[in-house]
């Protein structure tokens, strides 16, 4: 059904906030190929039903495998929280047992127990990352010691994508989510960014957030993970093509994909427009 020639790595996300992912990826891995997809005219996913944010991701990761990705990142934080599992016990069995699908929310979990002391842990997401308590259970799994606080941040990822992150009501409400999760828990010495459009409001988390409580981006936990993953698997490795390139995929319009991958990733990108569904 699907090609067996070596092919790029797939990166989904539901919008542009996967970009973030990408480049933290590609500064530590550069020598292979990339293939991006943002399902841009759904999203946000933040919202929206298990069972729809399931059938959305899997339609994206066959259309990566039809077009040759063998090793697909959910670059998501919804995506990884509502469909992960599902697609990996359900769909991958199915289709191809050749190819690997893996999320982004167990490689910053993993990294988090190195990163505080006084081990009480924010979450900073949407309200579907939040409500499926994901990174809850993943924590308490790895590090039962570790008391977990999750904050829902409405607008924030739509403020991103609007070129707002500058703006004074970028910063009123990121304070605003800020104290409210610090106040839930003044314990809190690590914060993890649970959505990728998150770190483009850096500078506001920054002036925010208490003095000696470390921010966690996610993209380099996530590029060091899979450089670590594709050691232990040569098997697939071996399928990654290796040719330092990236193109990009978009279910909205090309040229509004290229203004905010502008933003993300500060240069210029060339886009295709695909139909999912």
């Amino acid at each position: 059904m699907f090609t067996q020639n070596p092919g790029p790595i797939g990166i989904f996300d539901s919008g542009y906030g996967g970009l973030t992912i990408l480049h933290g990826i590609r500064q530590l891995l550069p020598q292979y190929d990339y293939l991006y997809l943002g399902d841009n005219a759904r999203a946000p996913y933040g919202s929206r039903s298990f069972e729809v944010v399931y059938q959305f991701t899997r339609q994206a990761v066959l259309r990566l495998f039809e077009r040759g990705c063998h090793l697909v990142i959910l670059g998501c934080n919804t995506a990884s929280a509502k469909a992960l599992r599902t697609i990996q016990q359900r769909v991958i069995p199915e289709i191809d047992p050749n190819r690997r699908v893996l999320g982004i929310i167990l490689p910053t979990v993993e990294a988090i127990g190195d990163l505080t002391t006084s081990r009480h842990v924010g979450i900073l997401a949407t309200e579907g990352t939040i409500r499926s308590e994901s990174y809850n259970l993943e924590i308490k799994k790895l590090y039962p010691d570790i008391t977990v606080s999750g904050q829902a941040c409405p607008l924030w990822a739509a403020i991103v994508e609007a070129n707002e992150a500058d703006s004074p009501g970028a910063d009123y409400f990121v304070g605003k989510r800020i104290d409210q999760l610090m106040r839930r828990d003044p314990q809190i010495d690590a914060i993890i960014l649970g959505c990728t459009h998150y770190p483009l409001l850096m500078p506001a988390i920054v002036r925010h957030v208490p003095p000696g409580v470390r921010i966690v981006p996610q993209g380099q936990y996530v590029a060091n993970s899979l450089q670590c993953y594709l050691a232990r698997h040569p098997q697939i490795e071996q399928r990654c093509s290796k040719g330092a390139g990236v193109h990009y995929l978009t279910t909205e319009n090309p040229d509004k994909f290229k203004e905010s991958a502008l933003l993300f990733l500060h240069e210029q990108v060339n886009v295709e427009k695909i139909e999912l569904g």
